[in-house]
């Protein structure tokens, strides 16, 4: 590991204007290993609060009122709309960078740790309920035995559905990632090349049912390498069409799928370690994903839940 930043930037003292520091936060974040994603999300609400103070303002100067009127400001007085998620992120940025400073000895007092953190939980999203699975299934599987037979619809529905993947990840399949033989049963294998995120890549059981299809499939497209040679657009269209065809009035998506399968894991009782595994998400990321869960799981009409 390399050496922490803080210790090799002697220039870094209460006396230093705030965008020198959030040069040198940058790469601590890159050191502790942050995704691209975040380190950029957390260097602009930085800067963005350099740009609301005085420019030769000095770390050791800024206060918690500050913080409080740069946040008052981001609501009413910017002129630019700023949604409640993008709101408490601003906090959280904040936050780790000023606990970053006091934690090295930089500050002697932590401006930002009065400052009151919101959390906000986006919309419940739309799922499928048990009958409506069902009916998606059916007309899916229909298409496999219609006068003019196409497995992709079920193949590619009862996978997204028994393994809640996501778009992303459905599109980078390789018929290679699908394993047959394994004796602890079938399986996908969701892989990364990026090593950033290779915390992400799993095994995701397969049913034999969903392996029958597959094989049929394969063998009516000709698969040899991507799983689904089609665009998401065209594989988009697919999901609608079984929406359509089943009756429902949501539109059937990723994502969708994604959250029903999630549903009915917890359900089923799965332990809750195993659903965020299986997911491939973070334990940052799985605490919004229980709640809502929670919350579906709860509901007695899943049908009237908005989508996200």
């Amino acid at each position: 590991m390399s050496a922490d930043p803080v210790s090799n930037t002697a220039h870094i003292t209460r006396d230093t204007p705030l965008l020198p520091a959030i040069n040198a936060w940058a790469y601590f974040l890159k050191d502790r290993g942050n995704s691209p994603h975040t380190i950029k999300a957390f260097l602009s609400d930085m800067r963005l609060v350099a740009s609301f103070l005085p420019p030769d303002h000095r770390l050791g100067d800024i206060s918690t009122v500050q913080l409080n009127q740069f946040l008052n400001w981001l609501q009413k007085g910017r002129g630019v709309a700023c949604s409640p998620k993008s709101y408490a992120r601003r906090i959280t940025s904040i936050k780790a960078f000023f606990r970053w400073l006091h934690e090295h000895g930089v500050i002697l007092a932590n401006p930002a740790e009065a400052v009151i953190q919101h959390s906000v939980i986006s919309p419940l999203p739309t799922v499928l309920t048990r009958d409506e699975t069902n009916e998606v299934l059916k007309v899916a599987l229909a298409h496999c035995t219609s006068e003019k037979p196409d497995h992709r619809y079920y193949a590619l529905l009862d996978l997204l559905l028994e393994t809640g993947i996501k778009k992303s990840e459905c599109l980078s399949l390789s018929v290679h990632h699908i394993e047959t033989k394994s004796p602890q049963g079938p399986f996908v294998f969701i892989r990364y090349t990026n090593p950033q995120y290779r915390y992400k890549e799993r095994k995701i059981a397969l049913s034999e049912e969903w392996i029958s299809v597959f094989r049929d499939y394969e063998h009516q497209y000709k698969i040899t390498d991507r799983l689904f040679p089609w665009s998401q657009r065209r594989l988009e269209y697919l999901l609608e069409d079984i929406g359509v065809e089943a009756g429902i009035d949501k539109h059937l998506s990723f994502d969708m799928c994604r959250w029903t399968c999630a549903l009915q894991d917890w359900e089923s009782g799965m332990e809750h370690e195993k659903i965020r595994q299986k997911l491939g998400v973070s334990k940052i990321q799985w605490r919004e994903i229980k709640i809502k869960l929670e919350a579906l799981a709860k509901s007695e009409n899943p049908n009237s839940i908005t989508a996200n």
